[in-house]
């Protein structure tokens, strides 16, 4: 956007886009980056948010009749969007649609509105229909804070003092029915796409560095104890310099057996813990991603014995792709692992 002017309405939803993002705390490097803003305009859309919200940033309403609700009530309801769940409003959905916005206007301010009054006012908020992260709510905020702020920047000061590598490591698997994606087809016709009925799994480990690297095994069975010892081994293998492992704290990674085979390593393999419920702060997340969403899950298999040979040529394309693999550190959620 840099030094190009853009249609009013367009600009209106990058500022509303801007907003958003504000309001979840993403980094000003991030927000400069996705939106294409040169940094006089971020720190003057900045200091307008701050001061006076979306309005002093310029977002007009859409066109038509005035509004039902007053100013008061409009940065109430949108400060309830934002920071309430609905279902602390005696709702069962933990969703906003606009027929619960409108039910909740409904019932604190009296006011009627049509769904499509709702909508209308809903994108002149700035609110668009998103598709939900979900976070386990069993999740400690203090211990994910203590994560990114002291307990990871400790790790990676001691990684660096060892000269060792810093490794994400997960498992996951997939299956034959998983499927994603879309393709064209004429309105009203679902199209088909013939694939095996035949259920398979494939069961998959792998660890990514901040560097682009990334190992990984694919196996049958039962994930345990026993097969991650035998991947840290092939990690440790590989190496020619100490490893540091991080992981979450499932059972098959917390085991005595690895305890006691990370002891034996002398010092040459160590083993950290993200905070528990915190899938977000592992970059080997992304590695799922694409393998399910972007490579397998868009490819109809037709024989059951194709499927772990499909799953291992996903990871072996991703492996030689370590600019994409970096990529995955770009996401917000990591932005703690670059941090200086």
């Amino acid at each position: 956007m840099q030094g190009r002017r853009l249609p009013r309405s367009q600009l209106t939803n990058i500022r509303a886009q801007f907003a958003r993002m504000m309001d979840r705390k993403v980094p000003s490097g991030a927000i400069m980056a996705a939106l294409d803003l040169g940094r006089s305009t971020f720190f003057k859309w900045r200091a307008l948010y701050r001061t006076g919200g979306l309005d002093a940033l310029g977002v007009r309403p859409i066109p038509g009749g005035p509004s039902k609700l007053t100013d008061e009530q409009t940065r109430q309801l949108r400060g309830w969007l934002i920071d309430k769940d609905p279902r602390q409003f005696q709702c069962d959905s933990a969703l906003w649609t606009r027929k619960i916005v409108g039910q909740l206007i409904h019932d604190r301010f009296d006011v009627e509105m049509t769904p499509q009054g709702v909508g209308k006012l809903l994108r002149r908020l700035g609110f668009s229909p998103q598709r939900p992260l979900y976070r386990a709510y069993q999740q400690s905020p203090d211990a994910v804070a203590a994560w990114r702020e002291v307990r990871f920047p400790a790790i990676r000061a001691q990684a660096k003092r060892d000269g060792a590598d810093l490794h994400f490591a997960d498992e996951s698997w997939v299956r034959t029915d998983h499927h994603a994606g879309t393709t064209w087809a004429p309105v009203g016709r679902t199209p088909i796409v013939k694939a095996s009925g035949e259920r398979d799994s494939v069961n998959m480990i792998s660890a990514v560095t901040p560097r682009g690297a990334l190992k990984f095994e694919t196996y049958r069975g039962r994930f345990t104890s026993a097969v991650f010892i035998e991947f840290l081994k092939k990690l440790l293998h590989d190496a020619s310099a100490p490893v540091y492992v991080i992981a979450d704290n499932a059972s098959q990674h917390t085991a005595n057996a690895v305890k006691e085979y990370v002891a034996s390593t002398e010092g040459r393999l160590k083993l950290f813990f993200l905070p528990s419920y915190s899938p977000e702060l592992n970059p080997d997340e992304w590695v799922w991603n694409n393998v399910k969403n972007d490579q397998v899950g868009r490819k109809a298999v037709l024989r059951k014995s194709d499927f772990f040979e499909l799953v291992t040529q996903a990871l072996e394309r991703l492996q030689g792709l370590p600019e994409v693999v970096r990529g995955f550190f770009r996401d917000p959620s990591l932005a703690y692992i670059g941090a200086t």
